[in-house]
């Protein structure tokens, strides 16, 4: 790990702000070598405070990497919901497209937070899959009203309220799966990732087959 990343020790600083400081080396450190792997000194030592201080703010290794799960997935979904904007008179498809393009763009921005969230996380299992499940079912939710609102614009909504769970849940799996990728594929945009999705998954793939386009207005 490259030391240069390590925060200065300091004193006295509201425990809010130690937290915070605690939780970025830990979502650093549980990122590049996984849970089992990470040590707490390791994470004592990037943020600049004592090995029994991390204990005492946020408790076992256990509670601590619940922790960073909890903040990043908050984080993640306050992204996307501020991107959809389900206030502003857009059309769902706008939402839509706005929504997934905030999902890829704070997984490019934290791509430490994303791996922690969908590779670490998953793969340890347990409640830290329960976790994350938790996070997609919220997603899912989020999805599925701008799903309904489409629905409903097309004079179909109660068609679409009985497939709304099933399509949203269908676009967060491509979603994960296409961010996922995208860890290992850094040189595309996150713009570019959520017309791909969006062309995918608004026109279907009969109409890209044929040479049709989405694009935002």
């Amino acid at each position: 790990m490259n030391r240069g990343t390590q925060q200065p020790r300091t004193r006295r600083l509201p425990r809010e702000v130690r937290e915070r400081q605690i939780l970025d080396a830990a979502v650093q450190v549980f990122s590049e070598h996984g849970y089992h792997a990470a040590a707490m000194d390791e994470v004592a030592e990037v943020a600049g405070v004592s090995k029994p201080m991390v204990y005492t703010y946020l408790g076992s290794k256990e509670d601590l990497f619940t922790h960073c799960i909890r903040r990043e997935a908050k984080r993640l979904i306050d992204a996307v919901t501020e991107g959809v904007d389900s206030e502003a008179e857009l059309a769902p498809d706008m939402q839509l497209w706005l929504g997934l393009r905030s999902f890829f763009r704070f997984v490019g921005q934290n791509r430490e937070s994303w791996t922690v969230l969908h590779r670490q996380a998953l793969s340890v299992g347990g409640a830290f899959a329960a976790e994350i499940s938790e996070m997609r079912n919220r997603s899912i939710e989020l999805v599925a009203s701008v799903v309904i609102a489409a629905g409903t614009k097309q004079g179909i909504g109660e068609q679409a309220e009985k497939s709304a769970a099933g399509l949203a849940a269908a676009l967060v799996g491509a979603a994960e799966s296409m961010a996922d990728w995208w860890i290992d594929h850094p040189d595309i945009s996150d713009g570019t990732l959520a017309s791909w999705l969006m062309n995918l998954v608004w026109l279907g793939f009969g109409d890209l087959v044929q040479g049709a386009v989405w694009r935002p207005e």
